[in-house]
């Protein structure tokens, strides 16, 4: 089986609802944005500061979605976010 080893693979393991299907998604490419500001940051491509700002950033994104979609209690540990 050939898989996209640029993209992020997981089993969805929640209710499946839209509003649980986008987070998921983003919280993948949350992920997945991590991980390449993080290997930027390693081979000296860009300053740690500007890799915190980055994935400040991506974590406001993701925050501002949870809102959105008004998610309060999706995640199982209530100070996740």
């Amino acid at each position: 089986m050939e898989r996209d080893f640029l993209s992020f693979y997981s089993c969805y393991r929640s209710e499946i609802e839209p509003k649980h299907l986008i987070f998921n998604a983003n919280c993948g490419e949350f992920s997945q944005g991590v991980g390449y500001i993080c290997n930027l940051e390693t081979v000296g491509k860009i300053a740690a500061e500007q890799g915190y700002q980055n994935i400040n950033i991506l974590w406001k994104q993701l925050s501002a979605l949870k809102t959105k979609l008004e998610l309060e209690g999706f995640a199982h540990n209530k100070n996740f976010f």
